[in-house]
């Protein structure tokens, strides 16, 4: 017989904390070494904290790694990423260490081990009422779009893949991609787009609304 949704989500829950104090345990080390690179190199923060959009459209602050500086021009607004970007921080971003932080989202309860990705709040008016379902689950450090193409695919597939997973999530899927999330790190696949620090924002890519 096979396990209903709410235990299945109940059970994603129990792994999420379990595996998350596990890897925060393990990597402690490792995040005191990130932590003082970066004190070293841009001083503090040590953390980018921003707000991203979560389960139920709920918005809360998500935790990385700093991997830019906070270099302006004349008038006052910041440079373009790839200026911004150190050397360090492009390691960080290659390698997804600069998402360990994230672990404590996860032990909070405000993200999963995996789920679709969150994003920035001002991108809510530029989805379809389709994409929307994406918040139906809570987001996550990797995702379907992550481990199919990440940053290398257009929005429209990254946001595709994410109500998919939605749609057809279950445990097995979950493990799936942790799975490929372990492949796709190792082989530092799909971390930019062409020209892109990231990739494009959305606002840009759809146009601004009015």
């Amino acid at each position: 017989m096979s396990m209903s949704r709410e235990i299945q989500l109940y059970i994603k829950r129990i792994f999420d904390i379990t595996f998350s104090s596990l890897l925060i345990l393990l990597f402690l080390p490792l995040m005191t070494l990130i932590a003082f690179v970066i004190w070293l190199t841009m001083k503090e923060p040590i953390l980018f904290r921003q707000s991203r959009i979560g389960y139920k459209n709920r918005t809360f602050t998500i935790y990385k790694f700093r991997t830019m500086t906070e270099e302006r021009d004349r008038y006052g607004n910041l440079l373009p990423d790839e200026q911004r970007l150190t050397r360090f921080g492009k390691f960080l971003r290659e390698t997804s260490l600069d998402e360990l932080p994230e672990l404590f989202n996860v032990l909070k309860g405000d993200m999963s081990l995996v789920g679709p990705r969150p994003l920035l709040v001002e991108y809510m008016p530029y989805y379809t009422p389709e994409e929307r379902r994406r918040h139906n689950m809570k987001p996550g450090i990797t995702g379907w779009a992550q481990v199919n193409g990440r940053n290398a695919i257009t929005w429209d597939q990254k946001l595709a893949l994410d109500v998919w997973y939605v749609d057809n999530w279950n445990l097995w899927l979950d493990f799936k991609i942790i799975l490929m999330t372990i492949t796709k790190v190792i082989k530092r696949e799909g971390v930019s787009a062409n020209g892109y620090a990231t990739a494009p924002r959305l606002d840009e890519v759809r146009g601004k609304i009015t």
